[in-house]
């Protein structure tokens, strides 16, 4: 977003599911929504504190509320003050340059004629959301309650393309740790690491909101709808499909690990037994130079004629048996 944009992003007044043409200031759209029938969904992108006093001021939203909103970085969760909602969301992407997830928040106040929705860093953008939901009018009919579900449910399914993201880069580190030409010296273990961190990120961002979806699913909150319980619960088991999606790559990055330390053992051990095997095939002609360099005054061998190249035969001979041997149980 640029300098010169506005901090509130849309501001529509919507009467039996339709929006009323033209843009109304706050105070005027507040105004109203009181009417039958009307509710006002204000759209903002990380407002300051004096940017949001107006909004504050004219819902008369919960102080804590409202600081949670300002200072963003807040857990996914439902929170109930009075007859209103606060309701924190968490977006992700996928960054296939870095492979990495980048987060971004929503932020949404919701009460019986009104809905705000709040965003931090590059959350979705809620345009489409808006336009989507204005041509569901059994769904925007609900009111506030309505759109709430058109942006959890939006936010849920842009996990799928972070999902994707994921399991493909699972496959490469598979395939790196398993495959059979892996250069000597090469070690995923890095890479896993990072991988492992960043699954472990987007379960925090994603798996305590199955707890609020719950209640929403159960109506267990100000202002639910019977004719949304079972949109709620579609979302719900999105989300919890997602959110074991993330389970089973958190395990299989765990064996994914275990396996390369294990490869990177065996590896280590066969680079010992060759090591050793080749100690013991130069360590016999060591041990006969040792002797001979001890200049005993006599040594019969020596004073005959072919008893230098007996005592080389012997060496020679003992050498290639040594490595015949080493080569057969594969330690050469």
């Amino acid at each position: 977003m640029g300098d010169d944009e506005p901090v509130i992003i849309d501001c529509a007044v919507y009467t039996k599911g339709e929006r009323r043409a033209g843009d109304l200031p706050v105070d005027l759209a507040l105004e109203a929504a009181d009417e039958p029938d009307s509710f006002v969904w204000i759209g903002l992108y990380e407002p300051t504190p004096d940017e949001f006093e107006a909004v504050r001021t004219e819902l008369g939203l919960h102080e804590l509320a409202v600081e949670d909103a300002i200072a963003a970085h807040q857990r996914p969760k439902l929170e109930v003050y009075d007859e209103d909602l606060f309701v924190v969301l968490k977006t992700a992407r996928y960054v296939d340059q870095t492979e990495t997830v980048e987060f971004a928040e929503i932020q949404l106040f919701v009460g019986a004629n009104y809905i705000v929705s709040v965003r931090h860093g590059e959350a979705s953008a809620l345009t489409e959301v808006r336009t989507k939901v204005e041509r569901d009018v059994p769904r925007i009919s609900c009111g506030p309650m309505g759109v709430l579900h058109a942006i959890v449910d939006r936010v849920v399914d842009d996990y799928q393309p972070v999902i994707d993201g994921l399991d493909n880069d699972m496959a490469e580190i598979e395939d790196a740790v398993f495959d059979p030409a892996r250069p000597r010296g090469f070690d995923p273990s890095q890479r896993i690491f990072k991988l492992k961190r960043e699954i472990l990120d987007f379960l925090r961002n994603t798996e305590p909101f199955l707890e609020p979806l719950s209640r929403l699913v159960g109506g267990n909150v100000p202002g639910a709808h019977d004719e949304l319980t079972s949109y709620f619960r579609d979302v719900e088991d999105h989300l919890k499909r997602v959110v074991s999606s993330v389970h089973q790559f958190h395990v299989l990055l765990s064996d994914a690990l275990d396996a390369n330390l294990a490869l990177v053992t065996v590896r280590q051990n066969d680079d010992m037994r060759t090591i050793s095997a080749w100690l013991a095939v130069g360590g016999f002609p060591t041990v006969v130079g040792a002797i001979y360099g001890m200049n005993f005054e006599h040594m019969p061998e020596l004073e005959w004629r072919y008893g230098y190249f007996l005592v080389m035969s012997v060496m020679l001979a003992v050498c290639f048996t040594l490595y015949r041997r080493f080569k057969r149980v594969g330690w050469l």
